[in-house]
């Protein structure tokens, strides 16, 4: 017991730097001192009481339960993953990474537990001596410089619940409020030592803390001002970090160096105090200059794959969705503050390649794409006064999307709107729909002429008849001018801005008028590419556009014609049905199938020219028809089919369900014949699967991106299952791959490869799909615009838009002797006999009537023999 009142007297007189009391030295007054000695532990023992009591009545506030506090709402950032584990990204709210105890860096460690705590293993979340201490020197002697009186227990409890807001408060009511939020502090600190060791605590509270900038946790805070992992943190780098504990606003590196080494040396000071480092090691780390060179904000864009892993929150969503991978009570998981780690097939090396390839190849093609265009405008320069029309309400639209926009429509008619609501309904009101009674003020029945015309719903003509009676339509009316006026001084006066600069893909200040800017934006060409493994169906890497930061939109995803790259389709099915070799020839003249032709069901007779309206009579084997793109040919072998529906029958083995529909009801692969030369509308993702079966021995891999994925406790909810179907026979798909090796000419130095490119209408789509036997690309290039467009063949084709692309990316890897892309570098050929002639020397040799007549081929007028692929 007695040893017991020593350790105490002892902390007493470090807490307070008490000298020795002289022990002949007794208070003259003896009977003085006895009654203050009396009276304060009365005072001492009545104010226990009156925190028992005011402990016991905010026990019944709200309060963290024990099951609250044994789970945590931490919101932790998910970790997206490369094929090789390394970090690719992070979706999150809160830009945390949970580091557990045995992973906390001692640096960090030793330098809490000297600042905040350092009795922190001796009580019992209340440190009832720093609060008398606080209680004497601060309140009394008034001693600023003492200290806090909190734990570290106690300072994990404030983050756990809101603190009121004590603003414009009166100083009892303050006073209270503040008394109140301690109390709770302290009742929760004991519930938090009852549910957690000490070393959970402070890994609890290091992972809690918000260091600003976006940095939630120690872990994220030292990657956000060293650039390093906090594991290979140094002393004074640490000591920094638990400086900002105190106030991370106030010990701001970035804004106030001064005072965050000030308060890091402090820090350090302390550590030496509690005997982790000497006064030499001390004062040496005290000499190191504060460097936050490194400092770096994360953001959602930064490093590789921006767009994928944008796509990947939105392929997240819907698979949590399901009820399959619902939570155990039923809730759905969150990647963006659930700490999930998901396992990508992306490789680190080919998607750093692939976006090299894009930035060089894109720098070229809007060079180009500017020069065409510098002294013309692609919203007045449509075929006729229609189309200008449709590109000018566009315009119109991408104005409205606009901040400045928005904020001028509330200035004018946001209370009037309302005020409409209230008279007439829920309305939508926009400047298209004042335009519109508008005209119709001026010349009546003009919204009569566009309701019959179909230009607007019934809906529509309704409630602009509504509006036109409205009370709210004389007031509507007279600010019409007002709002016109101002909004295009505002839209047509140049101003300093910043834009994006496609040389550096980066940003450039310019002054130039909003309106400008949005044309000029808009004009920007872009490309959705897919690099997949036709062996495994990995997406090796991605890429959705030109810049992120500009352009969000991803291009990988979205259906574009696709052009000659349909050919491939068209030719790999009649080589399995019709059995002929690649080597016949057919005439180039034009083709006509007619209305009457019951397999195709034509309104009207169908004669499609080539894509230069050239037809030059002469006699192309499919080796020189696929490599010039004749239309004719095209024509002539769907002919030779009867039918697309077997052509439709093999996308469907290719992962294209040919059956299935579009928002408006359309079939995605339409029966007509014109989806030969292109018309259907497919995904680069799309096109790059069903080009795996040719890669992959005429075997479709469907194409994944995810691997797996684990909860924060590591237990995988999800894992991938490979999908595959056999989609053409061995021989018939090394037909069609000479076919695109002889006839793309790519440039390798050690792979095979091959392609077919596309062009659509106006130039508006660049295609290129490549093939090698370890990998598949699907590229597209082209505006977000269809009238964002090259004007000539010789400018706007697949293989001078798109290819280019392929040839840097082949280039690239084949240069890396690191990567295993040079290994089985030649497409598997089937053992034995094809069945197929590909030597069309020898082949018109034995064959010499092939070339003249056609006719001797045979007719399939339907999909009967469809089954040739199974």
């Amino acid at each position: 017991m007695w040893e017991k009142v020593k350790a105490n007297f002892k902390v007493f007189r470090k807490e307070f730097k008490f000298t020795d009391i002289n022990s002949g030295s007794q208070p003259e007054n003896k009977a003085w001192y006895g009654s203050a000695v009396s009276w304060m532990w009365k005072c001492v023992l009545g104010c226990v009481l009156l925190a028992y009591l005011l402990l016991f009545l905010v026990s019944f506030d709200n309060l963290p339960t024990f099951e609250e506090l044994e789970n945590p709402s931490y919101n932790q950032a998910s970790i997206i993953l490369d094929n090789k584990n390394g970090m690719l990204g992070k979706m999150y709210n809160e830009n945390r990474e949970f580091i557990s105890y045995d992973s906390l860096n001692p640096n960090l460690i030793k330098a809490l537990l000297s600042t905040e705590d350092y009795r922190f293993y001796s009580h019992s979340g209340i440190d009832f001596w720093a609060l008398l201490r606080v209680g004497i020197k601060t309140v009394i002697l008034g001693n600023d410089g003492s200290g806090g009186g909190s734990t570290i227990t106690q300072q994990l409890a404030k983050l756990l619940f809101e603190r009121p807001n004590l603003k414009n408060k009166g100083a009892i009511t303050r006073a209270i409020m503040i008394v109140r939020v301690k109390l709770k502090e302290w009742i929760t600190a004991i519930k938090l030592e009852k549910s957690y060791t000490k070393e959970e605590i402070i890994a609890l509270y290091l992972n809690k803390f918000d260091f600003i900038y976006e940095a939630h946790g120690v872990q994220t805070a030292a990657k956000t001002y060293f650039g390093k992992d906090q594991k290979n943190l140094r002393l004074d780098e640490s000591a920094m970090l638990i400086g900002m504990l105190k106030n991370p606003a106030l010990y701001n590196p970035k804004r106030s160096k001064e005072k965050a080494q000030e308060r890091r040396n402090v820090v350090l000071t302390l550590v030496r105090d509690n005997n982790y480092i000497d006064k030499n090691q001390c004062e040496s780390y005290k000499k190191i200059p504060l460097d936050i060179t490194q400092f770096r904000r994360e953001t959602h864009i930064d490093g590789l794959a921006p767009h994928f892993r944008a796509e990947l929150g939105k392929w997240l969503r819907d698979l949590f969705s399901q009820e399959n991978y619902l939570k155990s009570d039923g809730s759905q998981y969150n990647p963006y503050q659930d700490g999930l780690k998901i396992y990508t097939t992306l490789d680190p090396v080919y998607q750093a390649y692939a976006e090299e390839a894009a930035k060089e190849h894109m720098i070229s093609i809007q060079k180009s794409y500017f020069r065409v265009w510098e002294k013309g405008d692609p919203w007045t320069s449509g075929e006729d006064d229609f189309q200008n029309r449709a590109r000018a309400e566009s315009l119109k639209q991408l104005i409205r999307e606009t901040d400045r926009y928005t904020i001028l429509w509330d200035k004018y008619y946001s209370k009037i709107i309302l005020n409409l609501e209230e008279e007439i309904g829920k309305v939508d009101v926009n400047d298209r729909t004042l335009t519109r009674l508008m005209e119709e003020v001026k010349k009546p029945g003009h919204l009569k002429d566009e309701y019959n015309k179909k230009q607007i719903t019934k809906i529509q003509y309704e409630v602009s008849q509504k509006i036109l009676k409205s009370k709210q339509w004389p007031k509507i009316k007279e600010l019409w001018n007002s709002f016109s006026d101002e909004l295009s001084k505002q839209l047509n006066t140049p101003v300093e801005m910043v834009v994006y600069d496609f040389e550096t893909q980066g940003d450039k200040k310019v002054k130039m008028s909003p309106l400008d800017s949005i044309k000029f934006h808009r004009k920007h060409l872009q490309i959705g590419s897919v690099g997949v493994n036709p062996k495994t169906g990995e997406i090796k890497c991605w890429i959705g556009g030109t810049n992120f930061k500009y352009f969000k939109y991803d291009h990988v995803n979205s259906r574009r014609q696709v052009g000659s790259t349909f050919k491939p389709f068209l030719y790999s099915t009649v080589i399995a049905i019709q059995n002929i070799s690649p080597c016949y020839e057919f005439q180039d003249v034009q083709y006509t199938i007619p209305a009457d032709d019951k397999n195709f069901g034509l309104p009207e007779n169908w004669t499609p020219s080539n894509a230069d309206g050239v037809f030059t009579g002469g006699m192309y084997n499919m080796y020189d028809a696929l490599a010039r793109s004749k239309n004719s040919v095209s024509v002539k072998l769907v002919m030779l089919l009867g039918s697309v529906e077997p052509i439709r029958g093999l996308l469907t083995r290719m992962g294209i369900d040919s059956n299935a529909r579009r928002a408006d009801g359309s079939l995605v692969i339409p029966r007509w014949p014109s989806i030969v030369l292109g018309s259907a509308e497919l995904s680069t993702m799309e096109m790059s699967g069903a080009y795996t079966a040719f890669a992959n021995n005429g075997t479709y891999i469907k194409p994944f991106f995810v691997y797996k994925i684990e909860d924060k406790n590591g237990r995988i909810i999800y894992r991938n299952t490979l999908k595959r179907n056999e989609a053409l026979s061995p021989a018939s798909n090394y037909v069609m791959v000479d076919l695109l090796r002889k006839s793309g000419s790519v440039p390798t130095k050690y792979v095979e490869a091959g392609g077919k490119s596309g062009t659509t209408n106006n130039y508006a789509d660049g295609w290129f799909m490549g093939i090698t036997p370890g990998l598949v690309v699907g590229t597209w290039v082209g505006g977000e615009d269809p009238w964002i467009h090259f004007n000539t063949l010789e400018t706007g084709q697949g293989s001078v838009m798109a290819k280019p692309f392929f040839n840097k990316l082949l280039a690239k890897l084949e240069k890396d002797s690191s990567l295993s892309f040079r290994t089985n570098a030649k497409f598997y050929r089937p053992p034995g006999d094809l069945g197929f002639e590909l030597d069309c020397y020898k082949f018109k040799l034995e064959n010499p009537s092939t070339n003249m007549d056609n006719s001797i081929l045979p007719q399939n007028k339907g999909d009967e023999d469809d089954e040739i692929f199974e």
